[in-house]
């Protein structure tokens, strides 16, 4: 990642891996919010009623800071530790990824497990489409409909993204601005008469 881009993937990948009878299942996704997780980890538990194990890790945000990892019954730092490093050491974010593990009657060992969960992350991150996505910066504008035209030469010169739009005599957007086009962007929107423009987050 760098400042004003990050990489994630585009969609839902699988791969599995077997050792010594165990099968591991790696299943990478994208998300936006920790809840996206909770709803998929949901649906992949009921896919596999009879595994033994769900492990997983997650990382979310351009900054890196909010991440989760479990073992989930699996010995201490043999299998969600594994996992988030694989995510780390491919560079993505806004990801989880969720290893399903059917026993296979064989005890593998700390140093197996270690290897199962690492390999298995590894192949589901090889095989999965990465994608490079800017950096957004949310924002608010309020304008007289009249302006509508003058916004929108803006929005598509510097590649701005629509979240939401009230249309009306009187309007209100949404908008996702790159974060490498913030600064000269909101000097342009500031040059429209009339118009307001604040960060989401001043907004709630």
């Amino acid at each position: 990642m760098n400042e004003d881009s990050y990489h994630t993937i585009k969609s839902k990948a699988v791969a599995e891996f077997k050792d010594r009878g165990s099968k591991f299942i790696a299943i990478a996704f994208p998300i936006i919010t920790t809840n996206d997780f909770k709803v998929k980890l949901k649906a992949i538990k009921e896919e596999h009623p009879k595994a033994s194990h769900f492990c997983f890790a997650y990382r979310l945000g351009t900054d890196g800071i909010i991440f989760r990892y479990t073992d989930a019954g699996e010995p201490s730092g043999s299998a969600g530790k594994p996992i988030l490093n694989q995510i780390d050491s491919f560079g993505v974010t806004n990801i989880a990824l969720v290893v399903t593990r059917y026993f296979g009657g064989s005890l593998l060992g700390i140093p197996g497990l270690i290897n199962a969960y690492k390999t298995s992350a590894s192949l589901v991150l090889q095989t999965s489409h990465k994608i490079k996505m800017p950096i957004l910066v949310n924002y608010i504008l309020q304008f007289n409909y009249t302006k509508m035209n003058e916004v929108m030469i803006q929005i598509k010169k510097y590649n701005c993204v629509v979240l939401k739009k009230e249309s009306t005599l009187f309007c209100e957007m949404n908008i996702g601005i790159q974060k490498s086009n913030q600064e000269i962007c909101l000097l342009r929107f500031k040059e429209i008469t009339g118009l307001s423009i604040e960060k989401e987050s001043t907004k709630k």
